[in-house]
């Protein structure tokens, strides 16, 4: 389907990369399940593409405005940015950011092959006045894992004025809510495991680019980096973006009663939560070990790491051992599942007053 109007995302993310509409087709992509495809046409190696997994980028490409690459992580995709980078190159990041992310930067800052500048993400001019001295700027809006929207307009304006590449990491709150071209930046990432496919069910992340060169660039770097991702995670992927319009409505419905109802909670001294989006955090009022207890003492939401799936998770960031200094030692992230408000708020104040009192 190709329309020539304007349509609403949740209408392209149901109606995008379906097969060609002749007698007979199937209504779905079919997973292909092939390493290797006969000579003569355009297929040639799974490694460099697959049915399943093409029908997925055109999906998401047209929800973001742009050209979608696939890859079998999130942290797959970020790398393949990373390997385009120079050498030397100096490279802005907000802090804290995704621990994998903020730990792979360092190990290359480390091996002296870029030079790194964190920025406290809620030091907004300092981002500002950084983001012009740079080659590249790595965002996350809201930040993982505090919910931190820095100032991504005037940040990419800064870039712009320096030439720099402004990569957008939009996993938290998706082109349903928000999409980076259209604000300037020059490659959105993707953890789509994450809320774009949101079971909890794959392994798979994205690119997102405006040109055909760039988009290359980037199959290149995936078939030397072996990145590609399977034909079922694809398929798995691509079902589940046909719903995600459904999913963020109904579970950003769902945290902002929650972020009001945990504003008066006395176990809690802190709720982070943007306005928009599934995901929140809140910090307890009490110590490592009580915030640990909380997590454990549920019993609809799920102690689990991840995000974006159908089920509420929770968990305190640091007690990863890789996760920034920055983020309070009783924080636990919230992501926020399509179960209904009432019973995730009962279980959650229950669990809160019965560790820390």
């Amino acid at each position: 389907m190709s329309p020539t109007e304007p349509v609403d995302p949740s209408t392209t993310a149901v109606t995008a990369g379906r097969p060609q509409r002749i007698p007979e087709a199937p209504l779905n992509t079919p997973i292909v399940p092939a390493s290797s495809f006969i000579a003569g046409g355009e297929l040639a190696y799974a490694r460099e593409a697959n049915p399943t997994g093409v029908a997925f980028e055109e999906a998401l490409g047209a929800l973001e405005g742009g050209i979608a690459i696939a890859f079998a992580s999130g942290m797959a995709a970020a790398n393949a940015v990373f390997d385009t980078l120079a050498h030397g190159a100096r490279v802005l990041a907000t802090r804290p950011a995704y621990a994998g992310v903020a730990g792979r930067l360092r190990e290359l800052h480390d091996a002296g092959r870029i030079d790194l500048n964190f920025v406290d993400a809620e030091d907004a001019e300092a981002l500002v006045s950084a983001a012009g001295d740079v080659d590249m700027v790595w965002l996350e809006s809201p930040t993982n894992p505090m919910l931190v929207v820095p100032p991504v307009e005037r940040m990419i304006a800064a870039a712009q004025r320096r030439g720099a590449t402004v990569v957008f990491d939009n996993t938290f709150a998706t082109p349903l809510l928000q999409r980076p071209l259209d604000l300037g930046a020059d490659i959105v990432m993707h953890s789509a495991t994450k809320s774009l496919s949101g079971h909890s069910d794959l392994l798979m992340g994205a690119l997102v680019v405006r040109s055909d060169a760039q988009a290359e660039q980037f199959r290149t770097r995936r078939v030397l980096l072996g990145a590609a991702p399977s034909a079922f995670d694809s398929y798995l992927a691509l079902r589940g973006l046909r719903t995600i319009a459904l999913r963020v409505e109904r579970a950003q419905n769902t945290a902002r009663v929650l972020a009001k109802h945990l504003a008066t909670h006395p176990a809690i001294s802190r709720v982070r939560y943007p306005g928009f989006g599934t995901m929140m955090a809140i910090e307890v009022a009490g110590t490592p070990a009580q915030t640990d207890a909380v997590c454990e003492a549920t019993s609809i939401w799920v102690h689990a790491t991840s995000l974006g799936g159908v089920e509420s998770l929770l968990e305190r960031r640091r007690s990863w051992a890789m996760e920034d200094a920055l983020v309070p030692e009783t924080l636990i992230r919230l992501s926020v599942g399509i179960e209904h408000p009432d019973d995730l708020w009962t279980d959650l104040s229950r669990a809160l007053t019965q560790a820390t009192t």
